[in-house]
């Protein structure tokens, strides 16, 4: 028990170190975190993870997410922690929907099109219905052409980040 806390509390200085760096990348797009903003989103994280029967190894989906939705027009420095905290919790959620049959990437480009797009900023609409779609799709046929938006949001802007699944299940 003692060696699994250890672990816990180096990923989470893991986490907080990710999104410190995040802030220099969202800072042209006028969004910033604090270190208290950083410290609920860490803690909102294993929450998340454990809400959804996932554990990650190595680094979370938080950081992929930020450089993903940081230009949207509807993510103001007002709603930034909250946002980021409900998309990391939507995404988990689905990626255990699409009984991970769509890759990380996939799924943010999705999320994020939708977001920006029939969504308008709306975290209610993403979630209880494009992303349903989506999953229901993916369930029935194993195709990406479910939910609004169509394909999946590639919009070509990964933000550089590595190409590794995270939140795996137990």
């Amino acid at each position: 028990m003692e060696n699994r806390l250890e672990f816990m509390d180096l990923q989470k200085t893991a986490a907080l170190e990710e999104l410190r760096g995040c802030n220099e990348w969202t800072a042209p797009f006028g969004l910033s975190l604090s270190d208290a903003q950083m410290k609920m989103l860490a803690e909102n994280r294993f929450r998340a993870l454990q809400n959804t029967g996932r554990v990650e190894f190595g680094e979370g989906i938080l950081k992929k997410l930020i450089y993903a939705f940081c230009d949207s027009p509807f993510l103001t420095q007002e709603t930034y922690e909250e946002t980021i905290s409900e998309l990391q919790e939507i995404f988990y959620y689905f990626k255990n929907e699409s009984m991970e049959r769509i890759p990380d990437e996939e799924l943010i480009g999705y999320m994020k099109q939708v977001f920006d797009g029939c969504a308008q900023g709306s975290i209610d609409y993403l979630e209880g219905t494009s992303l349903e779609e989506l999953c229901r799709s993916v369930r029935e046929d194993g195709s990406l052409s479910g939910g609004a938006g169509g394909n999946g949001g590639d919009d070509g802007d990964d933000g550089d980040v590595e190409d590794d699944e995270a939140g795996d299940l137990l």
